[in-house]
């Protein structure tokens, strides 16, 4: 791998025995509107892919539902073959559905064939790390988890996949996947407004398992949007980089993955993240989830 032009923030995190960095970069936003078709600018995306390992990232996040299908041949257009320090994070248990739903797809078979169709399309023989989506497009839903995991453990032991993971998951959910076993992350909807998972971050940290919030700006009220403003202006900052620094300094264990289709907004984010706090900013920004 090429030496990176910047520091990355937030140093590294092992999942399992892979070694990534926290501040990691989420494909979604390569596919077209709406999460739907190709990127209208296809050369772009590969370049976005690019930059993000020329920085240094070694940790891509990606699903076979981005496009659908999308997002994961881009992947292995603009990077196999990959470097050796590169780990791709993928997702199954949801598809897309003509109305651009996200309807789940949890039954055996259907786990089975988007592993298949993951491992196909991104040009490897083993998934470094596969998670589990759970809920709906609501969020976390309750319920056991028992039968898809059991499944995806099943594929684990066949060599297709290297660690698991769940995503949009809740409490009890994680820690009865941890009772089947191993998983080595988990990605949850959490930033500066929402901290329903704050006990689940520290004790997933206890535990050396990593915590990948999406949407860090995502829910936000007309009040906190504009508690959050009033930091990043004085900081002479965009509230995505406030946000960015923010997770990072939550806790060791969270890894960042924000999306975007241009390379330049990429840059900007993970000189965001470096984003210095001070107590007093961090307090400040604490009272916006409270």
């Amino acid at each position: 791998m090429s030496t990176p032009s910047v520091s990355l923030p937030g140093g590294t995190w092992t999942l399992g025995d892979l070694t990534v960095t926290r501040f990691g970069y989420g494909a979604m936003q390569l596919a077209g509107p709406g999460v739907m078709g190709p990127p209208a600018d296809h050369d772009a995306a590969l370049a976005v892919l690019r930059e993000a390992i020329g920085l240094g990232i070694t940790h891509v996040d990606t699903a076979g539902a981005y496009g659908p299908r999308v997002t994961n041949r881009l992947i292995r257009e603009a990077l196999h073959p990959y470097p050796e320090a590169l780990h791709v994070v993928t997702k199954v248990g949801a598809v897309r559905d003509q109305q651009g739903g996200w309807p789940p797809a949890r039954r055996p078979e259907d786990l089975r064939r988007a592993v298949h169709e993951n491992l196909e399309d991104l040009g490897l023989d083993s998934l470094d790390v596969v998670n589990l989506r759970l809920g709906d497009a609501q969020g976390p839903q309750p319920g056991s988890l028992a039968e898809p995991f059991g499944t995806l453990v099943e594929l684990q032991q066949q060599g297709l996949i290297r660690h698991l993971g769940v995503s949009n998951a809740t409490a009890d959910q994680v820690a009865e996947a941890q009772e089947i076993a191993p998983i080595v992350c988990v990605q949850n909807m959490y930033n500066l407004a929402h901290r329903q998972d704050e006990e689940l971050i520290d004790e997933l940290a206890d535990k050396g398992i990593a915590y990948v919030p999406f949407f860090p700006l995502g829910g936000f009220t007309p009040l906190q949007s504009t508690a959050l403003s009033a930091v990043a202006s004085r900081l002479d900052a965009t509230p995505m980089s406030v946000a960015l620094a923010w997770l990072l300094r939550r806790s060791p264990n969270i890894l960042l993955i924000p999306g975007t289709s241009s390379v330049a907004h990429l840059r900007e984010n993970v000189a965001g993240a470096g984003l210095s706090l001070s107590d007093q900013e961090l307090a400040e920004l604490d009272k916006i989830g409270r």
